[in-house]
């Protein structure tokens, strides 16, 4: 079962994919952990992936596809894998397409998780972090016992500069343009499946799972 998950930034598609890898025994795979392990490990393909990084800019389209083959050319991801993250664009999309088809594979589902924008930006805007251990709350949903203080280390909790409303417009912008058109490029190819991400994230994985079966 080969997963590509998709929706905007804030729409919870990381939460999703971490559920359905747990559920169905198979490796959730983020560029950013792809990336990590790759220059931690010293590899050939980290090596070069570091210095496009260190040199702040984007690794390449062909060699972040090259990255992610290679995580699923590993034994555990036999049985499937689900995406996340990856593609980011119709370029990275068609790389990947080519390079499945190569080994004689090809991707079984594209889910959206659709959230409106007003709902990502009010989302994002009411989450909060500590900068000391890192957990994270929101406002309204997973509040700290104390107002503005973490309930693990007694330290502040603040609004990242990430999730701050023009931040998260931004973000929301660059989506729409790079992103949101691969889910026209997943619908011609048969795969795509639409959840509403509106809903509580116990519904959105049942509808998920209702897609994917038992």
């Amino acid at each position: 079962m080969k997963i590509i998950m998709l929706g905007a930034p804030g729409a919870g598609k990381g939460t999703q994919a971490k559920q359905i890898a747990d559920k169905y025994g198979i490796p959730h795979i983020s560029t950013g952990d792809i990336f990590r392990a790759n220059i931690k490990n010293g590899t050939e393909l980290g090596k070069k992936a570091k210095e496009y990084m260190d040199q702040g800019a984007l690794v390449p389209d062909e060699l972040t596809c090259d990255l992610v083959m290679d995580r699923i050319a590993q034994d555990d991801a036999k049985n499937g894998f689900v995406l996340d993250g990856f593609p980011r664009t119709i370029p990275q999309a068609e790389a990947l397409t080519a390079a499945l088809e190569k080994i004689g594979q090809k991707m079984d589902f594209a889910i959206d998780v659709d959230v409106p924008d007003e709902n990502i930006v009010n989302r994002m805007s009411g989450r909060r972090a500590c900068l000391n251990c890192g957990a994270t709350y929101h406002i309204v949903s997973i509040p700290p016992k104390q107002e503005g203080i973490c309930d693990r280390c007694g330290s502040e909790i603040v609004l990242r500069d990430d999730d701050k409303p023009e931040t998260v417009q931004k973000r929301l912008s660059v989506y729409h343009e790079q992103t949101q058109p691969l889910i026209e490029y997943y619908q011609k190819q048969g795969i795509l499946q639409s959840v509403d991400g509106t809903v509580p994230m116990e519904e959105v994985f049942r509808s998920i799972v209702a897609i994917l079966g038992e």
